[in-house]
């Protein structure tokens, strides 16, 4: 149900309006769909204005958790929205094991080449991502994958920003206004540690484990056997409590973790990009 009571700025709504404009002009649409914030906004107004003529891509490898595949499932199911799931390998490329600073590159263009051939053989006429204006404040060679092979970006044509999809999609009754910004496991990962399907599935678990205790905000940072709890500062007292606390350390024990640490910074996304030489310059 919309939320009728909410007050849309007119800057908002302009946008808003771009954004229409911008996907009616596309003529049909095929949507990376990752069940989050951004993509889940994008689809919602992508089939507003299109109909039938969109359709929602989620490509998923190991680096996916299958709550976030069940979620972008419900999302297209509930709203009647034709949706194909396709699995994709970025363990072939060794720049994605090797985890360097450009790691998502080799993810994004193998996810992006996947979307671009279901696009083909569906006589679709373009394909989008779900970026933000936001995203290009941080490092994301994503980007530079998706401006490779032409894949649109409707939202940032539009000038949206998180805050601006935020509202819009609490506006729209969209189930996803309030979930917490998502990344794939990959980004748990320190630069330089090679990225295997079982670290992954350890990531998994952990991150699992803390959300079914009521931490919906958090990441687990992989540094060798050592894992890096990150959540929001005001959830830093919880976890840290003696029960919770020791019961969190014996499940990533269990999990393989030799050793389990809390960030007393709390969490943010992109942690891992402090380490690059540009983001140390920065301060």
């Amino acid at each position: 149900m919309n939320d009728t009571k909410l007050q849309i700025p007119e800057e908002t709504a302009g946008k808003l309006a771009r954004l229409r404009e911008y996907i009616g002009s596309l003529g049909s649409l095929a949507v990376g769909f990752s069940g989050g914030v951004d993509s889940a906004f994008l689809l919602a107004v992508a089939h507003e204005v299109l109909g039938e003529r969109v359709i929602a891509v989620t490509t998923v490898d190991a680096s996916v958790p299958e709550r976030e595949i069940a979620e972008a499932r419900t999302f297209c199911a509930e709203r009647g929205i034709r949706h194909l799931i396709r699995t994709v390998d970025p363990m072939r490329e060794e720049g994605y094991r090797k985890n360097g600073p450009d790691r998502c590159y080799y993810c994004k263009h193998g996810m992006f080449e996947e979307v671009l051939a279901v696009t083909r053989e569906n006589g679709i006429a373009y394909a989008a991502e779900g970026s933000n204006m936001d995203d290009l404040g941080d490092y994301r060679p994503g980007l530079r994958a998706a401006a490779e092979l032409s894949v649109t970006c409707p939202l940032r044509e539009a000038g949206m920003t998180k805050a601006d999809i935020r509202l819009l999609s609490r506006s729209m009754g969209l189930p996803t206004w309030s979930k917490p910004s998502y990344a794939c496991l990959a980004s748990r990962f320190v630069y330089g540690e090679e990225i295997t399907e079982e670290k992954l599935r350890m990531i998994d678990r952990a991150e699992q484990f803390l959300i079914e205790h009521g931490f919906l905000e958090e990441r687990v940072r992989m540094h060798g056997r050592l894992a890096r709890i990150e959540v929001p500062a005001a959830d830093i007292p919880r976890l840290a409590e003696e029960g919770l606390r020791q019961e969190i350390d014996e499940e990533f024990r269990r999990i393989g973790f030799a050793f389990v640490t809390l960030d007393l910074k709390g969490y943010r996304t992109g942690s891992m990009n402090a380490t690059l030489p540009e983001a140390r310059d920065k301060g």
